[in-house]
């Protein structure tokens, strides 16, 4: 019954967003590790079509952010507004008391607006006026994010970035999926037939599935032996924290139940560390220029499989 739900999920997702079922099952797998996820790319390539039909798919309430540079924290949190038939203040929640968070193109808000999802993220709740408020179960914030070297971009602070378990990017489509997206309908008019594939108790079922996948002491030790070869090789600027390391069991651990396996792979923890690892390494000295692609294939290649 569980990889009936999941491939009914891919299935549904993969009829909207052609040819790209690698970044699919990643986005899932990050969903299903209770993770945030962020998408860069460049514009019109698929980041918010992707986001949208997640959302729709899992059965989620979502509210969409559209990040400006005059975007304040308030329109994400929410205001106290005066009511005078009360006499007293009445707050109005922001668009952040949802179930799932598109923040589209959130680099092109100030830092100041950007961290006011720092709370939420981490702690699923928000304190606004004194008063701290929880968030509703579950909560999930999908990120889209320009390339940074385009014009009227906020680079993410690395606080905010440590905080999405995943960072994936789409790319351009293959030519037989370009040409199935040229003749078919519009991906807007398609988005508003999408039923929700899973029930909230479905999604919940299959989150808990996912942290029950065994994972093994030799396991373990391949993660720590990543984690200690970023910490110590000079070729990393930081090492992988403690985070980082529970972000890799987690989405290993999503990515098996995805691939049917009741127990996790050293195979896995490949297949997920560039999208999990590669927006938290960065390059020191004369490797400061090299690709977070390039610094996660030396890290593999570096590390024996126990």
């Amino acid at each position: 019954m569980t990889q009936k739900l999941i491939q009914q999920t891919i299935d549904q997702v993969s009829r909207i967003v052609l040819g790209k079922d690698r970044q699919i099952r990643l986005a899932l797998a990050c969903l299903l590790a209770r993770g945030h996820l962020l998408i860069e790319d460049l514009p019109g390539v698929g980041k918010t079509t992707l986001a949208h039909v997640l959302a729709k798919t899992l059965g989620l309430d979502f509210q969409r952010i559209q990040f400006t540079s005059d975007l304040l924290p308030a329109d994400i949190l929410g205001v106290s507004v005066y009511d005078r038939d009360s006499a007293g203040f009445k707050f109005h929640p922001g668009p952040v008391f949802t179930q799932m968070i598109l923040a589209d193109e959130i680099n092109r808000a100030t830092p100041k607006a950007q961290s006011a999802l720092l709370e939420a993220m981490e702690e699923h709740q928000v304190t606004v006026e004194g008063e701290t408020r929880p968030l509703p179960h579950p909560f999930f914030v999908i990120a889209t994010q320009n390339p940074t070297f385009q014009i009227g971009t906020f680079p993410l602070p690395e606080s905010q970035l440590d905080r999405f378990l995943m960072r994936i990017e789409l790319g351009y489509p293959d030519a037989k999926a370009e040409r199935a997206l040229l003749q078919g309908k519009a991906r807007r008019e398609l988005l508003a037939g999408v039923q929700p594939a899973l029930q909230p108790q479905e999604l919940e079922a299959l989150q808990r599935s996912a942290s029950a996948v065994f994972a093994s002491e030799a396991l373990l030790d391949y993660i720590q032996a990543l984690l200690a070869f970023t910490r110590h090789s000079p070729r990393y600027l930081n090492g992988l924290s403690p985070r980082a390391a529970l972000a890799l069991l987690h989405a290993a651990r999503a990515w098996a139940l995805i691939g049917g396996r009741d127990a996790v792979l050293p195979e896995d923890v490949q297949a997920i560390l560039p999208a999990v690892a590669g927006h938290r390494l960065h390059g020191s000295g004369e490797f400061s220029g090299e690709s977070s692609a390039a610094l996660i294939a030396h890290l593999l290649a570096a590390v024996p499989v126990p």
